[in-house]
């Protein structure tokens, strides 16, 4: 399987090179060349395989030759040993046709621990066969830098940096990050939002002398892989219901960076039977927007009850720009380059209309997710993290006029205990190795949204180190 660039300038890569680049090299995203069709036979062959076995089979339709299948076999099964629940990701039912997917049995106790642990290993292996040396930088609204910590952590062969936006996380996805005693973890607080974080990100694979220099990787949902893994637990979550009404499910994705959403939407293109990938956004709602208008334009960025989520410049929208202007590489790089100019750009009629075909969307103020929150707790004593909470309100819409809807678990509610607890009035129970976090000593350095000391920090480690 070979991949290109959204933007067409960059050359074709193999699995293993995609892994190592994370953000190609003319600033597009990688995606693959085809994706993958499943008939009949094949997807009612799958459905008695344990999560493992339908990750090794989904993985390995994209790895190509990168893996053998012993290699495949051990990396997916080391990588779901840390997890809590025997299905990796059980579904319960939160009412008539409405489902909620729990994905948070993993070691940080969020979604990120599905594919960031995976994708660990695989960076183990594939630098250990190349005898290489690798920097991963990536930024974080929250959960993603947690599991990129609990992942690499004493990786040999890999440095990794983590941005996240100061005072603008819940305290204990501060803590998962800033007390790790890994050596070859830096944790950095900036002074910003998640979007300048990201933004640093993007700056320094745009320096190609640095990013040459230093073997500069990354692990955000950017990195094609992220977004293979994900694709997994839709296809558990489908097999896990015995009945479907009309044969179809659509999932309620709470997101902000649209690589989750993503991720569903190339299920359904590989021939899972779904009707619609609803997105569910907070106040930062520009996904939602650019869905029912046609208009993709980053606000500024709004704090909520649902950090995780606030975010205003989705970037694997670009991934799904990509497929609606059937693989029209200029197009893409002028809509990109418009957006980084003018802030915006205008899709046509037509685009929207693709669209909707696939994706419905809603929006969920603060003072609804506490409403929600309380709801599920009074009626079915299931308790919700914020972001989870978005999901479920945006997805019980679709549910009341007839759709049958899995909503998905993004984190445990003890990771926004403060919120939790205020909305319910109530102390939640904290599992232990998270109340374990609280008292450890804390590692983070603040600096400016710039990318310039960071690449003096990186430049600084990687001499030391190597």
């Amino acid at each position: 399987m070979l991949y290109y660039s959204t933007r067409g300038l960059d050359v074709s890569k193999n699995f293993s090179e995609v892994l190592h680049s994370g953000l190609a090299g003319d600033g597009g995203l990688f995606v693959p060349k085809f994706i993958p069709k499943l008939d009949i036979e094949v997807l009612n062959k799958w459905r008695d395989l344990s999560y493992e076995e339908l990750a090794i089979e989904i993985i390995s339709l994209f790895s190509g030759d990168c893996f053998s299948k012993s290699e495949l076999t051990e990396i997916v099964h080391d990588s779901y040993s840390g997890f809590q629940h025997e299905l990796k990701s059980p579904l319960i039912e939160l009412g008539n046709n409405h489902y909620f997917l729990e994905l948070f049995h993993g070691p940080t106790f969020a979604f990120k621990d599905f594919a960031m642990q995976v994708i660990a290993k695989m960076f183990a292996k594939t630098l250990q066969k190349k005898s290489l040396k690798i920097n991963i930088v990536t930024a974080t609204s929250g959960d993603t830098g947690s599991a990129a910590v609990e992942a690499f952590k004493d990786v040999s062969n890999v440095n990794l940096y983590v941005l996240y936006p100061h005072e603008r996380i819940s305290k204990i996805q501060r803590m998962q990050m800033t007390t790790s005693n890994a050596k070859n973890v830096k944790v950095f607080a900036v002074q910003g939002t998640f979007d300048d974080c990201q933004s640093i990100v993007k700056k320094l694979f745009a320096d190609k002398a640095l990013a040459s220099e230093v073997n500069l990787s990354g692990v955000n949902s950017i990195n094609w892989a992220r977004i293979l893994v994900q694709i997994i637990y839709y296809f558990s979550a489908f097999y896990q219901i015995k009945d479907l009404p009309n044969g179809k499910l659509s999932f309620s994705v709470p997101t902000g960076n649209f690589g989750d959403a993503y991720a569903g939407y190339l299920a359904k293109k590989m021939g899972l039977p779904i009707d619609k990938i609803i997105v569910a956004t907070n106040k930062n709602d520009i996904l939602d927007r650019v869905f029912k208008t046609g208009v993709y334009r980053s606000n500024s960025v709004s704090k909520t009850l649902s950090p995780s989520m606030d975010i205003q410049v989705a970037s694997n929208f670009e991934r799904l720009l990509f497929d609606l202007l059937n693989n029209d590489t200029k197009e893409v790089g002028k809509l990109m380059k418009h957006l980084s100019s003018k802030g915006h750009f205008d899709l046509e009629k037509r685009i929207l209309s693709s669209i909707s075909r696939d994706f419905d969307s809603g929006a969920v103020t603060d003072k609804d997710t506490i409403a929600t929150i309380n709801h599920f707790f009074n009626e079915r004593e299931i308790i919700l993290c914020p972001h989870s909470a978005i999901g479920v309100n945006v997805g019980k819409k679709f549910v009341d006029v007839g759709e049958t809807v899995v909503s998905l678990g993004t984190a445990h509610p003890a990771k926004f205990k403060e919120t939790v607890e205020s909305a319910l009035d109530m102390r939640i129970q904290i599992p232990t190795a998270l109340k374990g976090v609280v008292e450890k000593k804390e590692r983070v350095k603040v600096i400016p949204p710039s990318k310039e000391q960071l690449a003096d920090e990186i430049r600084k480690s990687y001499l030391r180190a190597y």
